[in-house]
């Protein structure tokens, strides 16, 4: 396997749910919108549910606190129907694959 060193800033937004389940799955056709747009527009790489249905995980190419603006216009932040967490960090190191679609 080969390694790629992308030097990428990535920021990883992790939500966490606040409201009941069924008050997020009626929100969810306007939160899948919204990541839809993000990802047309590059910003978001890959998007999903946690396990534990308990908030979701998403990947961001960018630094942490222009994500966190962008992140913010979610429809379930702005419902106050979860939180929000940035972590922001470099690539560093990846696969091939990944470093070839972060180039």
């Amino acid at each position: 396997m080969s390694v790629a060193r992308p030097n990428q800033p990535l920021s990883l937004a992790l939500l966490t749910y606040q409201k009941p389940i069924a008050e997020i799955d009626a929100l969810r056709p306007r939160h899948l919108e919204w990541i839809s747009a993000r990802i047309e527009a590059g910003e978001v790489l890959l998007a999903g549910r946690r396990a534990s249905a308990t908030g979701g995980v998403m990947l961001y190419r960018g630094e942490a606190e222009a994500i966190e603006a962008i992140a913010r216009t979610d429809p379930y932040i702005i419902e106050g129907a979860a939180t929000l967490e940035v972590v922001g960090f470099t690539a560093a190191i990846a696969s091939a694959e990944i470093g070839a679609l972060l180039a």
